[in-house]
């Protein structure tokens, strides 16, 4: 057994420790956290678009207004193009 090989793989195993040791203690980072600018916006944006209501109350009142005076017409073409993009996406 060659005990010299053994004292020097022993020595770095220790210089090693140390160095870690005096790394470890002399670095206390925190974690951060920043929101950009575009981020912050997003989220305002995002917030509101949440509270909105999904319906259209103007949109509903203009066409009932329509449909009851008779005047309400939609065109085919418009009717065949909506179904085409529902069907096809």
């Amino acid at each position: 057994m060659r005990i010299d090989a053994y004292m020097q793989v022993n020595q770095l195993y220790n210089t090693n420790k140390s160095k870690n040791g005096a790394k470890s203690g002399k670095t206390s980072s925190k974690d951060s956290l920043e929101i950009s600018s575009f981020g912050s916006a997003y989220q305002v944006a995002k917030q509101a678009a949440s509270q909105s209501s999904d319906v259209r109350e103007d949109k509903i009142k203009e066409i009932r207004a329509q449909m009851a005076a008779g005047t309400y017409s939609v065109s085919l073409e418009d009717v065949a193009e909506k179904m085409a993009d529902k069907l096809l996406s």
